[in-house]
């Protein structure tokens, strides 16, 4: 199975966004409070457990926890915040993005094969 990696500093995500002019990232904004946004992870880990792209970067930030990082996200990709909400990032441009229940491992399926 493809794992998520966790971003927690603004540091993190500066290196992951610069990054994907190598190689596109998938970010989940995930709230640990929230039972809408256990759903969506659910379902973004259920994406990761079969034949996930693997020329896309699977990453994760926890909204509550890491406020900062997810202010810095909005701002950097000009994506209002929602929580949960999952954007594809490729050349340093949001590509697609949505949120609540639209968040389903098949619209990811969808949109990344």
């Amino acid at each position: 199975m493809t794992q998520w990696k966790e971003i927690t500093t603004e540091d993190q995500w500066n290196e992951q966004f610069e990054g994907t002019s190598n190689k596109p990232i998938v970010l989940l904004k995930h709230s640990t409070a929230c039972p809408v946004s256990f759903n969506a992870l659910k379902e973004y880990e259920a994406y990761l457990q079969n034949k996930p792209n693997s020329d896309v970067d699977y990453v994760l930030v926890k909204v509550i926890e890491s406020r900062p990082v997810s202010n810095q996200i909005a701002e950097d990709t000009g994506v209002k915040h929602a929580s949960p909400q999952i954007l594809y990032i490729k050349n340093k441009e949001t590509i697609w993005n949505t949120s609540h229940w639209a968040i389903t491992e098949e619209h990811i399926t969808a949109v990344l094969d």
